[in-house]
């Protein structure tokens, strides 16, 4: 017969399934709780992350401000007359509005609808006004958007005209200056005194008259409209927009004004520009990858800016903003990635520990139903389907309650949970069941017997191994590639198969210091017994015989160590964070406040000034250039150029928590030659002993000799540091457009200093810092899996302590028989319980530190602290101290309890126990 037809589908006992889960339904249900919490944070972690990194995106992008505005440029059509002249083109807004339209077809549908409707802006060239003694400039400018320009209402005179009403006019190149009637706005009108009218006297960069003619004054319908913000001049007067102490002021040009605007300058003296705000409430993290493609694309086909055609011409830095902000909440998807891995691991260790508390209390009706016929395949489907019911209820539950205090739910994390919660009672249950009916007897040759230990042994070094050849290959992979996705504009923000191994590390780490320390406690608690044996007190040895014995459980004191050591590393991972945010608010602001200033108004009277307020330590002035033309021996390179009074700079470096910078002194050393300077660099290519040349307008390059690191400037990658009085004497003096200033009284001295200037605040930068999506919830997240850990090796603690009570109290009953009086029986089960949990709350903390040490580095920090370098681990040696104080706290309180409940117990019935 084949012996497949007489095998049989499991055929489970339904009321058996019943009455075990009616007589263990505390620990049933104690197991379901820890998988409904842990589902609950796996669930709803992922989809705040989400909202998080949606908030990231539209803050970034706020913050970029104008830089973020996608422009498109292109030239006009030659105006060029049949007989040597210029041509007037009546329909010049027509051509406008033809241009807004080509460039927004180009744009595509996505980044269209990324985009607020296009504003073309049209301006003039700078032109002075002649009349008065303080130095004023004047720009005439046409708004358009789709519906017209912004709304305004003439309070007098009328919107711009035409010069002349014939449809076809030339003029010659040298002829007189040719009119153009503009608008001025009532804040202008009031501030240079004219009406409608009335001539602007205004010249241009090579002195020759402009005729502008005010046709009159008008008032917005909305000042508030977006297409205002792109020519702030032309509601009100603007301090500083040319140059310090200058103000300028603009006209309103209608479509009709526009032609004669164009022949009132030279050809291309007429710029033509139009502009696309994003929507930040429409960008979301999914959208940020094709929206950066597009723009990419879109400045790859500009046309070049030297031939004067009307091809479309892109600028944009809204494609940088996007990347910064994927690759921030790149990081963070993968910071978070790790702590809730460490979670799952602690959580997957706990729920063994539970199903291996459960199994004890069912191992005599295990043993009873093998003895009564229950096959194993039977036992086995009726435990599988108590455990996956309570699994996958639990778990329903945690992801209802996840999907009711999140945005939306992730299931993925919770897989893990439900897997253990339901694989484990039955694995750990036929095992019982198998062991308690096996016929197999204990061989009586020596041989044979060790031969039998050693295979146990050998598979136990197996399973050692794998973790720790695993863990040696996360870490690895974890410092060589990192946590960052490959393609930054591909990934999807899920996690892929190479994240998996480096996202690990700790947990295997973790895992890998639990079993270093496994191996070493039998060896400890054999070497205190040993010592015990020879001293004269009975207790010590009674309670080093139980360590001994219990010293080999694996499980619990996998638990403990896991728990402390992840708990430890969250707190160390949330503190480092908060203190980087602190060190990087610094290394942003580079002082207590910041005054950005125009060219030449940081003056050394500005200084004094300032550092005569109450409260001011330092005050320095420098000048701070971006993108300064500064080239290698054939490399053009745009670092941050920072002239400065060297030795005023490193003290004000020395009285803050910035990094000091000794080499600042090699700047003042005198000496023939090269000027010497301070070098930075992100990629390497800038170091000591680079020689560099400084290009100049309309003078020779400034040869510079690089003598040191140069310290972090605004967090900007390349950085030259020059000392302003060594450039000085090479032929280049300084105009200082930035002031720092340190002191508790710093902000209040920047901002009444009474100049046209931008105050950067410290703490508001830190301020910003810490309420930025990504960074506040890290932080929620690091605080949240520390006392999730915590709470999950208290847990470990009780149930490793209930899962061994029932021997230990039968041991220590009976050695009552002995004269053990109730407080000795009390000492000796504390001598039991207490060695591994001494070994966690010592080593538990530690392994963390270690963990902390190995794998912050490469979880790029920096990008959410705004620091120039990876933050520098942070220890907060008094939270590890109340994980510490809580374990054995609770160990504390286990030995009490234990001899409260079991105060009741008959000795008759401890004594026989096992007949």
């Amino acid at each position: 017969m084949n012996r497949w037809a007489t095998r049989r589908w499991p055929a489970p006992h339904w009321p058996s399934i019943r009455g075990r889960g009616r007589t263990d339904a505390g620990p049933l249900l104690l197991t379901a709780t820890v998988i409904a919490a842990v589902a609950l944070l796996a669930g709803a972690v992922p989809a705040l992350f989400r909202a998080a990194a949606d908030d990231a995106v539209q803050d970034t992008v706020r913050r970029a401000g104008h830089d973020a505005n996608v422009l498109v440029h292109a030239d006009w059509e030659r105006d060029d007359g049949p007989t040597g002249g210029r041509v007037r083109m009546p329909r010049l807004a027509d051509d406008v509005d033809d241009f807004r339209t080509r460039a927004t077809s180009a744009l595509g549908p996505d980044l269209d609808a990324a985009l607020l409707p296009p504003v073309a802006v049209v301006n003039g060239p700078i032109l002075s006004i002649t009349d008065g003694t303080v130095p004023r400039t004047f720009q005439f400018t046409y708004l358009s958007g789709d519906l017209g320009g912004p709304d305004v209402t003439w309070i007098a005179g009328n919107a711009p005209g035409p010069t002349v009403s014939d449809q076809y006019v030339e003029t010659p190149y040298d002829g007189p200056p040719w009119p153009v009637q503009i608008g001025l706005s009532e804040a202008d009108a009031a501030a240079l005194d004219l009406g409608p009218g009335d001539r602007i006297p205004v010249k241009d960069g090579q002195g020759r008259d402009k005729d502008v003619r005010i046709s009159g004054i008008y008032r917005p319908a909305d000042s508030a409209d977006p297409a205002w913000r792109l020519a702030p001049a032309l509601l009100r007067p603007v301090p500083g927009a040319d140059g310090e102490g200058t103000t300028r002021f603009a006209g309103l040009l209608s479509p009709e004004s526009l032609p004669d605007a164009r022949l009132a300058v030279d050809e291309d003296q007429l710029r033509r520009t139009i502009h696309f705000a994003p929507v930040p409430d429409a960008l979301t993290w999914d959208a940020t990858a094709p929206l950066a493609s597009r723009v990419v694309k879109l400045k790859a086909t500009s046309g070049s800016s030297s031939e004067r055609d009307q091809s479309l011409r892109w600028e944009s830095q809204l494609d940088t903003a996007l990347r910064a902000a994927r690759t921030q909440i790149s990081a963070t998807s993968a910071q978070a990635a790790v702590l809730l891995a460490g979670v799952l691991t602690a959580t997957v260790l706990v729920l063994l520990l539970a199903a291996d508390l459960l199994v004890r209390r069912r191992a005599s009706a295990l043993s009873a139903a093998r003895q009564r016929g229950a096959a194993l395949p039977d036992l086995g489907a009726e435990l599988i389907i108590e455990s996956t019911v309570v699994s996958l209820s639990a778990a329903a539950v945690g992801l209802v309650l996840a999907r009711a205090a999140a945005p939306g739910v992730s299931w993925t994390w919770a897989v893990p949970v439900v897997l253990a919660g339901a694989v484990a009672g039955p694995a750990f249950g036929i095992l019982a069941a198998a062991r308690a009916s096996r016929d197999r007897r204990q061989p009586a040759n020596p041989a044979a017997r060790r031969w039998i230990r050693a295979t146990g042994q050998l598979r136990r070094a197996a399973v050692e191994a794998a973790v720790l050849i695993a863990a040696v290959a996360a870490f690895v992979t974890l410092h060589q590639r990192g946590l960052l996705p490959v393609g930054s504009d591909g990934d999807t923000g899920e996690l892929t198969g190479d994240l998996i191994l480096p996202i690990s590390a700790l947990a295997l780490g973790a895992l890998v210091g639990a079993l270093v320390l496994l191996r070493l406690l039998p060896l400890g608690a054999r070497g205190a017994l040993r010592q015990a044996l020879r001293s004269r007190r009975p207790l010590a040895v009674f309670g080093a015989a139980q360590a001994a014995t219990t010293a080999g459980r694996a499980l619990p004191l996998l638990v403990l160590v896991s728990t402390t050591a992840l708990a430890s590393f969250a707190l160390i991972l949330g503190t480092t964070v908060t203190r980087g945010l602190a060190d990087g608010a610094w290394s942003t602001v580079g002082a207590d406040a910041r005054l950005d200033v125009g060219a030449g108004a940081a003056t050394p009277a500005l200084a004094e000034r300032i550092a005569a307020e109450p409260g001011v330590g330092q005050v320095v002035v420098a000048q701070v250039t971006d993108s300064a033309r500064v080239f290698t021996e054939s490399t053009p390179l745009t670092p941050r150029l920072v002239i400065v009074d060297a030795a005023a700079f490193q003290r004000l470096l020395a009285t803050t928590p910035l990094p000091d910078a000794p080499a600042l002194a090699r700047l003042t050393a005198p000496g023939p030659g090269d000027v010497p300077a301070l070098v930075r660099s992100s990629d390497g290519e800038l170091r000591t002993g680079t020689r560099l040349q400084l290009s100049r307008d309309d003078a020779p390059a400034i040869r510079l000799a690089a003598v040191g690191t140069a310290p972090s400037v605004g967090g900007a990658g390349d950085v030259v540091i020059v000392d302003a009085a060594a450039l000085a004497d090479a032929g280049l003096p300084a105009v200082p457009n930035t002031v720092w200033v340190t002191g508790p009284g710093a902000a209040r001295a920047v901002s009444n200093s009474g100049v046209a200037a931008d105050v950067v605040l410290r703490a508001d930068a830190l301020r910003a810092q810490r309420v930025a999506p990504l960074t506040a919830g890290l932080l929620r997240l690091a605080w949240t899996a520390a006392a999730v850990l915590l709470a999950l090796g208290l847990l470990g603690l009780a149930l490793a302590a209930a899962a061994g009570a029932s021997e230990r109290w039968q041991t220590l009953t009976r050695l009552r028989t002995l004269g053990l009086r109730p407080r000795d029986v009390r000492w000796v089960a504390a001598g039991e319980l207490l060695p591994p949990v001494v070994v966690a709350a010592v080593c538990g903390p530690l392994l963390g530190v270690l963990l902390a040490r190995l794998t912050l580095g490469p979880l790029d920090l920096w990008l959410l602290t705004g620091q120039a370098v990876e933050p520098a681990a942070v220890l907060p040696w008094w939270l590890l101290g109340l994980v510490s104080v809580a374990l054995l706290a609770a160990a504390a309180t286990v030995v009490p309890v234990e001899s409260a409940l079991r105060r009741r117990d008959r000795l008759s019935e401890v004594l026989r126990a096992g007949e």
